[in-house]
C-alpha cells in the first residue's frame, strides 16, 4: 500500500493541511486485489494508529472517500478537527448520502468537494460542503469567476488545485482563493538576470571542498568553522557541547567535529547551508527537501544503488536548490562539488541516478503506475516503500528540531 502526502497552503504560504494520496485503483499493475475501500481503510487506520502528529504534524488530513466508505463508522476514529472528508466528483449523490454527509458535518467534520466541475448553483451537496476544490487545469480560472464569487459570498473555503507556477498562485490568490495545492512552491521563480541572487556562503563552500578531499583534516575543518561565529555556535549546540567539558573553544570545536564524524559533518553542513538559502521561502520547501533526501537514501540502501546511497542522499538534498535560489538548476549547482552522476540527473534527468529521481517525484505526486515500473527496475520491495516514506517524515522533523527550525 502506497501513501504519500501533498501540502495545501494558505494565503500566507503556511501549511493548512495535507492531502493524503494513496493507491486506490483496482486496475493498478500490482496489488490489484486492493479495492478503493481497502485503500481508504489503510489510510484511516494509519492516521488512527500512527497519529496525525506523525503523518501530518496535526495539520488537517484531506482524504478521498468512496461512496460506500462514507457510511463506515471508521471515519469517526479520526477527530473532526484533524480530518477533511473529500467527496470525489464522480461520487453518486442520493438522499442516503446527503443525510450521511449532513450527520458528519453536524459532528464537526469539514466536507470538501474534490475536483468540483458542476455549476455552483446546481450541485445537490453544495449546502453541506465547507470546502470546494477547483482543478485549475481542468477548469481554468477565467472560466469559474462567477462561481467563485458566489461561493465566496456563501462563506465557502476555496482551494485551487494543480497550481504549478508562482504566476498561477498569484492569479488564484487575487481571485480570492483561500488555499493552494500543487508544486509551485518547489519551482524557481526566474525573472531575467539579477545580480543579487544569494550564493552559498564562503564558509560552506570551504567546508564542502575540504570534505571532498581524499583525506579531510579535522584541523582544517576547525580552522574554517572558528572564523564563523554562527557555525561555531551551532556546532557546539548540535553536539550538546561535544559532551566534553575541557579545553578552550577551539579544542571544543575540534572535539565536536571528531565526535560528529565526517559523514555527519557533511550532512550537517549541507542542511545548514540549505536553511540559510531558504530565507523567505516556505518552510515546506526545506521540509520536502529533507524528506526527499532521507527517502532516496533509504530506497538506495535497499536497491541496486546500495553502494551509492550517499551520492543519492546528496542528489535529493540539492534537488530543490533551483527553487531556493530562484535560478536554473545548472546555475544553482555551479559552485558545488558534486559527482557528475548527480549533476547529470538533476540538470538533464539522465544518467544512472535518473530512475531514482523519477521514482521519488512520482511517489510524491501519487503517480503509482510509474512507481510500480521504476521500483521493479531497481529491485525495490514495494511493500517497504511507504514505510520508508513515513520514516522520512519522522526523520525530517527530528532534523529540523536539532537545527532549531520550527515546524
Amino acid at each position: 500500500m502506497f501513501i504519500a502526502r501533498q501540502p495545501i497552503f494558505n494565503r500566507a504560504m503556511k501549511v493548512y493541511g495535507y492531502e493524503l494520496l494513496y493507491r486506490d485503483s483496482e486496475t493498478a499493475k500490482r496489488f490489484n486485489h486492493v479495492s478503493a475501500e481497502q485503500a481508504t481503510a489503510a489510510v484511516v487506520s494509519g492516521l488512527f494508529e500512527l497519529g496525525t502528529d506523525s503523518i501530518t504534524q496535526n495539520k488537517k488530513s484531506f482524504v478521498n472517500f468512496s461512496y460506500d466508505f462514507l457510511f463506515s463508522d471508521s471515519i469517526e476514529l479520526i477527530a473532526p478537527e484533524n480530518l477533511v472528508i473529500e467527496v470525489l466528483e464522480n461520487t453518486k449523490i442520493d438522499t442516503k448520502l446527503i443525510n450521511r454527509l449532513t450527520a458528519l458535518k453536524k459532528k464537526g467534520y469539514k466536507i470538501a468537494l474534490d475536483d468540483f466541475i458542476e455549476k455552483y448553483t446546481s450541485s445537490p451537496v453544495i449546502n453541506i460542503s465547507t470546502i470546494i476544490k477547483y482543478d485549475i487545469m481542468a477548469r481554468p480560472l477565467d472560466s469559474i469567476k462567477t462561481d467563485v464569487k458566489r461561493a465566496m459570498r456563501d462563506g465557502k473555503i476555496l482551494v485551487a488545485e494543480k497550481i504549478e507556477t508562482k504566476e498561477e498562485y498569484e492569479s488564484a490568490k487575487k481571485m480570492g482563493f483561500h488555499l493552494f495545492q500543487g508544486y509551485f512552491f518547489a519551482k524557481p521563480h526566474i525573472i531575467g538576470k539579477t545580480s543579487n541572487r544569494k550564493s552559498p556562503k564562503l564558509s560552506y563552500l570551504e567546508l564542502m571542498n575540504e570534505l571532498q578531499a581524499p583525506e579531510p583534516s579535522f584541523d582544517n575543518l576547525t580552522n574554517i568553522i572558528k572564523k564563523d561565529v554562527n557555525l561555531s555556535h551551532r556546532l557546539l549546540l548540535s553536539t550538546k557541547q561535544n559532551k566534553a567539558k575541557s579545553g578552550d573553544i577551539i579544542d571544543q570545536l575540534h572535539q565536536s567535529l571528531v565526535y560528529m564524524g565526517l559523514n555527519q559533518i557533511k550532512r550537517w553542513i549541507h542542511i545548514l547551508m540549505l536553511q540559510d538559502l531558504a530565507t523567505n521561502k516556505p518552510d515546506e520547501l526545506l521540509y520536502l527537501t529533507l524528506i526527499r533526501a532521507h527517502f532516496g537514501e533509504l530506497l538506495a540502501k535497499n536497491s541496486l544503488f546500495k553502494s551509492q546511497s550517499n551520492d543519492i542522499y546528496g542528489m535529493f538534498l540539492f534537488s530543490t536548490l533551483d527553487a531556493l535560489l530562484d535560478q536554473p538548476i545548472n546555475e544553482a549547482l555551479q559552485n558545488l562539488l558534486i559527482s557528475e552522476d548527480v549533476r547529470k540527473a538533476l540538470i538533464c534527468q539522465k544518467g544512472v541516478f535518473s530512475p531514482m529521481l523519477e521514482l521519488v517525484i512520482a511517489y510524491e505526486k501519487g503517480d503509482w503506475d510509474s512507481v510500480n515500473t521504476l521500483s521493479l527496475q531497481m529491485n525495490l520491495n514495494e511493500e517497504q516503500i511507504s514505510k520508508y516514506y513515513m520514516d522520512s517524515i519522522t526523520y525530517s522533523r527530528e532534523v529540523m528540531t536539532l537545527t532549531n527550525r520550527n515546524y
